[in-house]
Parts: C-alpha cells; sequence; structure tokens
C-alpha cells in the first residue's frame, strides 16, 4: 500500500513598488539595528578596514599606487558579499534571535555553495573594473607610475587627466550599475532562502531595481556618498558606514521582496 506525501507549493517573490523616499526609511532601520547590536555590527565593520588598510600597504610596497583606487573601488562591487555577516544580525534581530560573533561570522553557513557563488560573480566584476583600469593606463601611456605624488600628478595635472578621468568614470559606472542591479537584493535573498539559487535570487534583485528604478537611484547615490565618506576618513568611517549600509538594505530587501505561495 502506497503512501501519500503532501507536497506543499513553494512560495514564489513578489516585487512591491515602494515610493521614492523609501531609501531614508531603509536607512533609519539600520540605525535601529547598530544600536540594537552594536558589539556585533562595528566589528563587523572594522574587519573589512583592517583587510583595506592591508590592501593599500600592500599596492604602496609593490608600488602600484595606481591600482590603489580602483581596488578601493571593490567595496561598490563586493561589498554585498563582505556584508552577509550584518545581514544575518538584521535577520536575527527581526526574528528576535540571539545575536552574537559566531552566528554572525558564520552566516554563510545557511546557503554555503550560493552565497560563495554569488560572491564569485562580484568578484569577477571586481576583477574586471580591476583589469580595465590597468588597460586605461596603458592606453593613456601611464604604464609605470613610480611613487604616489607622482601618481596624483598624472592624475590631476596633466594633460591628460581629464580624458582619463572621464573615461574610468564611465567604465567604473557601467560596471558598478550592472553589478548594483544584480547584487542589490541577492545575498539577502540567499540568506533569507535556504534553499533558493544564485540565478533565482539574480532575478528577483533585478527585477526588483528595475520596477523601482527611482527609489533604488536614490538608494545607489546614498551608498556611493556613505562609502565615499567612509573611505575619505582613511577607511576609519567604514566602520560605522559599512554596517549602515548592510543593515539597511536588509530592511530593503524585506520592504521590496515578499513571498506568496504558488
Amino acid at each position: 500500500m502506497s503512501e501519500s506525501i503532501a507536497v506543499f507549493p513553494a512560495p514564489r517573490p513578489k516585487i512591491r513598488r515602494v515610493p521614492v523616499d523609501r531609501p531614508w526609511v531603509w536607512l533609519a532601520a539600520g540605525w535601529r539595528d547598530i544600536v540594537a547590536a552594536p558589539g556585533p555590527s562595528l566589528a563587523y565593520g572594522l574587519l573589512p578596514v583592517l583587510a583595506g588598510w592591508l590592501a593599500v600597504l600592500l599596492m604602496l610596497w609593490l608600488d602600484l599606487p595606481y591600482l590603489v583606487l580602483p581596488l578601493s573601488a571593490g567595496f561598490f562591487f563586493i561589498g554585498p558579499f563582505i556584508a552577509v555577516g550584518l545581514y544575518e544580525i538584521s535577520r536575527r534581530l527581526e526574528a528576535r534571535h540571539i545575536v552574537d560573533g559566531e552566528t554572525t561570522l558564520l552566516a554563510w553557513r545557511r546557503n554555503p555553495e550560493q552565497i560563495a557563488l554569488m560572491g564569485a560573480l562580484l568578484l569577477l566584476f571586481h576583477l574586471a573594473w580591476m583589469r580595465a583600469a590597468q588597460l586605461l593606463f596603458a592606453i593613456f601611456e601611464w604604464r609605470t607610475v613610480p611613487s604616489w605624488d607622482r601618481f596624483m600628478d598624472l592624475v590631476w595635472t596633466s594633460s591628460k587627466s581629464l580624458p582619463f578621468l572621464a573615461v574610468g568614470i564611465g567604465v567604473g559606472a557601467m560596471l558598478a550599475a550592472i553589478a548594483f542591479a544584480i547584487g542589490a537584493f541577492s545575498i539577502p535573498y540567499l540568506l533569507d532562502r535556504r534553499n533558493s539559487n544564485m540565478f533565482e535570487a539574480v532575478a528577483t534583485s533585478v527585477a526588483a531595481v528595475r520596477l523601482n528604478l527611482r527609489p533604488m537611484l536614490l538608494w545607489a547615490s546614498l551608498i556611493v556618498f556613505l562609502t565615499v565618506f567612509g573611505m575619505v576618513l582613511g577607511l576609519l568611517g567604514l566602520i560605522v558606514t559599512l554596517p549602515l549600509v548592510a543593515h539597511a538594505t536588509w530592511h530593503a530587501y524585506r520592504d521590496v521582496v515578499t513571498f506568496d505561495l504558488a
């Protein structure tokens, strides 16, 4: 005699349209998460700052100062992957679970293969940007830059500075826009839906950005402002701004992406 098994349909993602000023609500919710869990949030924010200092020192030690700025832009590309533990803090606060360092650092275990694949995809965008930056220096005949001071002179006072900066900003903006569309909600989605895959997460993220273009443009601008603000303070500002953006991103995901049964 065969035994019947009830099969329940998996919930499907549904995109909500939000007002253009909604990112301010997300930031306020992100700040509340920092206040609720300041230790784990700020400690997690310190880790990429230390990694950033190490990477900058390495580039300068290798006499590659022209790669410092492209490398710093990596926060825009791989930031969603770096922030996976911060998303977990917000998820646990929302669910009224205990927040501690171990669960934060091991958050990727909720969906390890797919989160790793998403991280690899975002890393490819960063590597593409680094390669594009090297090609730009070659095109503009700046193959070797002997010192940081000489590099700044070439960038800001040379006759080639304006076209170099224009092309560099254009290429970087194009890659960043694509990375933002696919990464805006992908990793929060993978963290939240443990049985989901990268393709489903990317499709949901792109749809969410497309259907909320104006608020997402404001959100992208706020992310750029907060990240740059954190960087100009010797990266120290990222200890606060990175957790703020990450926590706010989780609330943005929960606000924009809902689930209905099929």
